[in-house]
């Protein structure tokens, strides 16, 4: 294998991708580096109080990206046949690894919730590690569920369900519904039945319920979400403290690393409400700028979903822009006020390895799906003169 494939930046054939390839690499370029920047304006005054080194989450950042761009090239080089075939057994991994958490004494428990496992010195979540793999496998599911047999079909709904339960048992809500609403959305692309459909959200909706009913601390999050300044400084200040940081921007915002709620006062300032940051530094014009590149992004994806021939990767497309784009949008939401208060990240900009790793191997599975739509067969100019010379044969027999 050519070694620069996995360099990114230096990656020479992609000069001969099909234009909306091209586009979005550039723009998942671009989002990445945005986001970089973000994450170190967000996370510095934190880790300089914390840690003695204000570079600290940038530097593992950096780290993470490496990784994660190595898989994005693995990809986007990779025949997606070969990456949809294996796409089952590396869900089952991944699986295997959130259950895992759930066993008493070997998931690590940070904030309340058990997310994470140590691989060696280093931490991973697998709930977000198996999004781009929830995404192929449904939508290698769903593509051709007319042809598959009733067995398979409930064999890996019923895997689906455990997926999404024992994330719901860590407890991480946010993260369990997003899979669901990922499911759902490739099966309503796909053209499953309505009616189950249908059954699918209301269940979906009685557990969610039931979720928010068992525990207390959901309940107050969504109570808080819908006044929060009735305890500003209890359940609804981290809510308050993101509207203050969005209220603060203005127009063209404070500057870049002027932020002045990320001081102490904004908690899970690089994560789950990184987007308040941003907002205050880069006012109402950068959130406009960032929403677009969020629509381009989102309008390249259906594109190449619509001029993709195979059912399968038109749902793998599908899937990758509702997981990045439509989990942004709902990060946006939590942290403006529109949505109940949850835990999740900005893809490609908020600060953990999981979510980044994830993210830019979703990006690269859309690159691909991008690739492979656009691919024709080249005829050679002297394979083309003997086909327009056994052409001009028959036409001479027909006169």
């Amino acid at each position: 294998m050519n070694l620069r494939l996995l360099i990114p930046f230096v990656d020479t054939t992609a000069q001969d991708w099909a234009v909306e390839a091209r586009w979005l690499r550039w723009l998942t370029f671009l989002w990445l580096a945005v986001g970089l920047a973000v994450m170190f304006s967000a996370s510095f005054a934190i880790a300089d109080s914390e840690l003695g080194d204000g570079f600290y989450y940038l530097k593992l950042q950096l780290v993470w990206i490496a990784i994660g761009m190595v898989a994005f090239n693995l990809l986007v080089h990779s025949p997606l046949r070969y990456v949809v075939g294996v796409a089952d057994w590396l869900l089952l991994l991944i699986l295997s690894f959130i259950l895992v958490t759930l066993i008493p004494g070997v998931g690590t428990t940070v904030n309340g919730a058990t997310r994470w496992l140590f691989v060696g010195p280093f931490p991973i979540q697998p709930s977000e590690l198996i999004k781009p793999f929830l995404v192929l496998q449904s939508a290698r599911i769903f593509g051709q569920w007319n042809r598959l047999r009733w067995a398979t079909r409930l064999a890996w709904l019923g895997i689906f369900i455990v997926v999404i339960l024992g994330i719901l048992l860590q407890p991480n809500l946010s993260t369990a519904a997003l899979c669901g609403i990922l499911l759902w959305l490739v099966a309503l692309a796909a053209g499953l039945p309505y009616t189950q459909l249908s059954t699918t959200a209301i269940a979906g909706f009685v557990l969610a319920l039931v979720s928010v009913s068992l525990r207390s601390y959901q309940r107050r999050r969504v109570m808080s979400f819908l006044n929060p300044w009735a305890d500003p400084t209890g359940d609804g200040y981290q809510l308050v403290q993101s509207l203050l940081a969005v209220g603060s921007g203005g127009p063209l915002g404070t500057g870049f690393g002027l932020s002045q709620q990320k001081l102490f006062y904004l908690p899970i300032q690089d994560t789950d409400f990184i987007f308040a940051v941003f907002a205050e530094e880069f006012g109402f014009l950068g959130s406009v700028l960032l929403l677009l590149l969020l629509v381009v992004y989102a309008t390249l994806a259906v594109r190449v979903a619509m001029k993709t021939q195979k059912p399968v990767y038109r749902l793998v497309a599908i899937g990758v822009m509702i997981l990045l784009v439509g989990q942004s949008l709902l990060h946006i939401g939590v942290s403006t006020g529109v949505l109940p208060t949850t835990g999740l990240p900005f893809p490609l900009m908020s600060y953990g390895g999981s979510s980044m790793i994830a993210s830019l191997a979703a990006a690269g599975l859309l690159i691909r799906v991008a690739r492979e739509s656009s691919e024709a067969t080249v005829v050679s100019l002297h394979d083309h003169r003997a086909v327009e010379k056994g052409k001009e044969g028959v036409r001479r027999r027909l006169v």
